[in-house]
This record gives C-alpha cells, structure tokens and sequence, in this order.
C-alpha cells in the first residue's frame, strides 16, 4: 500500500515538471481521443447504413421487367418483358411457404389540383400489402384495401406534405383533388421516414390506373415479401428460385441476365453491413494504432524521467531504499499520468461524439456513438499499458548500484 509521503512527492514532482507531465498526459488523452472519436464514426457508418434500409421493410424483393438479350424458344432477342395481374396470382400459387404478401406498384407522375392549388406528384398505384413494403405510418383516415382494388374506387392516399402543400391547415380527408384529369376521394394521409420525396407520393388502388389506362392488366414492377423466419439463407434460396419461375413463365433464356432484375433488399442489406464492419475494422486497427503510439510516447518519457532521476534513486538506495519501494514510486506516478489522462481523453471523445448527431450525415456518418464499456476497456488498456511503460525503466533503475548510480553524468 503506497503511503502518504510517496502522494505528497509525486504531486511535488508533478508541479516541479509541469512541461513533462502535460506532454505526459497529452499523449495518453489523445490517443484514447483519436480512438473513441474514430470507433465512433465506424459505429456512425453502420448506422447511416441502417437508416437508409431502414425506411422499407427488408424481407423484400423488387421484381422489375427488362428487355431480353437472347433468343429463347423460337422467340427473338431485344423482347420487352412485361408483367401482368396473373404473374401476382402465380407467385402467390406457387411460393405459398415462402411468402408474406405480394403486391404490384404503377408508378406515374401527374399533377394534381384542389382548389386554386396545384403541383406535380408522384403517384403510385397499389395494393394493400404496399403499405408494409414501405413502412407507411396512417397519420389520418385509412389506407387502401381490398375492397378498394376489387371495385376500382377512386380513392387516394396523400403523404402529409401533399396534404401541406395543396390543404394548408384544412383537413383533406373526405375532399377530392384532380389527379391528372381525374377526380379522386382522400381517404387518407401518411407520413414516412423516407423523407420529403416519399411524402409527396399519393397512392391509389392499382386496379383503378389500370381501368383509366384503357382497362390494361399491366404492371411495373412487383413487390414479393417474403416470411422473416426464413432467414437469409431461405430468401436467397427463394430469390433463385423465384428468377427461374418467371424467366421460364416469360420465355426468358436462364442465361439471360437482363429478361428481368430482381433487387433482393436483404441481400444488399446484408452486404453493406458487411461492408460497413470491414471500414469499422479498419477505422478501429488506425484508433489501436493511435493507443499504441501512445504507449510507446509513455514509455519514451518514462525512459527520460528515470534517466533525469538516476542520481536521485541511487541516493535513495544508498540510504535504504529498497527496490520495491524505488519501483513503487515512479510506477505510482506513471498509472497516475495515465489514468487523469486517458479518462480525460476519454471524456472529452463521448462528449464529441455526442454532439455531432447527424452532422456529417453528407459524409455518410449518422449519430456517432461509442459503447461505454468499449470506451472504459480502451482506457484501462492504455492505463495497464501506461503502468507497464513505467514499470520496465523504474525496474532496470531499481537494479542498479548506488555507487554506479551516483558516477551518472
């Protein structure tokens, strides 16, 4: 146990060299600093990564029609593939254990009109299970159903900067807005956390396009949920198999990469995350490289100090001195130095981080944060670390002779 006398001399040494001590404890906070504020970021990344999958569900596949490449089955290359309402039905017949729910989406833009207001939109038509592809929180009123798509109606859902935009302060529910030449019912507004663009969408029933489009069948693309139980394994498993249906339904050459394209989200979700743990990997290998620089400036000046007191220790042991008690005294001042140290850079990184939010979201990190607990491991590594860098030069101070202690010039 270190006694009173041993604390008394080194806050003494400490005031005596006040210039040794700061490049002392300068180095240990900046390099905890450097790591909690670069661990931090790595974690921002993940998380930018998470946010930009997170506003639609991720147990989908985007199923969009190409042009083929290749002749296949007497039929000619350079063939506009097109879906129809059938291929919803014959997915649904033929991956009952896979799926959650299909929908399809028309994607149009229009301007629409209420009142003395008007804009263009986006407007997308749908069915009901859209609602869960997207995310899409009700703010007011009801979204698409079933009924809806069965009997044509002309009812629209607007995000809530439509509603802003064209409604101001009155509530659009119940009243009609022209889209496009056509008279449409507002039976409800949503908001998303896509952003402004997805919140100026209107979504109507697939069924009710199709009929002013000259009664068509056909669709854009179609949306394919899958069961989350199934895991990635299963969804890549259906994503592969889901291709060979419709490339055989369509005449399409299995060899033919373009008849039509499948975005798997789970599959570039899980890619990116990958890739975002790599960089966090890289980033954390150049903040432990900033520890490690830290550790060796410690030991430099230890080194120094021990040099700067050889005289001093060997009178020390010239008058009893035992080198329990030598190590001791400069070991004490070492874990001292680092520990005020680390923690203060430790401290001073959280705080950064906790400031910046979302900041730097143009540089693709988002909330920067570092787990408490890695912070506090860091730290004590570097103290454990910074008592080590000052062990080993007070143990070879502690071996040597008084007398030969005394002649160092």
């Amino acid at each position: 146990m270190f006694s009173r006398d041993n604390w008394k001399e080194i806050f003494q040494t400490i005031q005596k060299n006040k210039l040794r001590t700061f490049l002392s404890g300068f180095t240990v906070a900046l390099g905890i600093f450097i790591f909690v504020v670069l661990f931090g970021f790595g974690n921002g990344l993940i998380n930018t990564f998470d946010e930009f999958f997170g506003d639609d569900a991720t147990n989908v596949f985007f199923v969009f029609p190409g042009r083929t490449t290749k002749p296949y089955k007497g039929y000619k290359a350079n063939r506009q593939i097109e879906f129809e309402n059938s291929d919803l039905a014959d997915i649904e017949k033929n991956f009952p254990m896979f799926l959650e729910y299909t929908t399809p989406r028309i994607s149009r833009s229009s301007l629409v009109k209420y009142k003395n207001e008007s804009n263009n939109y986006s407007n997308r038509a749908v069915g009901p299970a859209h609602q869960y592809a997207e995310k899409t929180i009700m703010m007011k009123g009801r979204y698409i159903n079933e009924a809806d798509v069965t009997n044509r109606t002309k009812y629209a859902v607007i995000g809530r900067l439509v509603e802003r935009d064209l409604f101001g302060s009155d509530n659009s529910i119940g009243n009609y807005i022209d889209i496009g030449g056509s008279a449409f019912m507002v039976i409800g507004v949503f908001q998303d956390e896509g952003g402004d663009n997805e919140e100026r969408t209107i979504y109507i029933p697939y069924t009710t396009r199709q009929l002013i489009e000259k009664n068509t069948d056909k669709i854009d693309q179609i949306i394919v949920g899958f069961r989350p139980e199934i895991g990635y394994v299963g969804a890549m498993a259906f994503d592969r198999s889901l291709t060979r249906f419709i490339k055989d339904k369509k005449n399409i050459s299995p060899d033919d990469e373009s008849g039509i394209f499948i975005r798997n989200i789970a599959d570039q979700l899980k890619q990116n995350q990958q890739f975002a743990r790599v960089l966090q990997i890289i980033v954390a290998f150049v903040a432990f490289g900033t520890i490690i620089a830290g550790i060796i400036g410690i030991s430099n000046i230890m080194v120094f100090v021990v040099k700067e007191r050889t005289k001093e220790l060997g009178i020390r042991k010239a008058l009893g001195a035992t080198p329990k008690s030598v190590i001791s005294t400069i070991l004490l001042e070492s874990v001292f130095i680092t520990t005020i140290s680390g923690f203060i850079g430790m401290i001073l990184g959280i705080a950064l981080l906790g400031s910046l939010g979302d900041t730097l979201k143009d540089y693709f990190i988002t909330n920067p944060f570092i787990n408490l607990t890695m912070a506090i491991s860091a730290t004590i590594v570097l103290i454990l670390f910074g008592a080590l860098a000052g062990y080993l030069p007070a143990k070879r101070a502690a071996d040597i002779k008084p007398i030969v202690a005394l002649r160092d010039e």
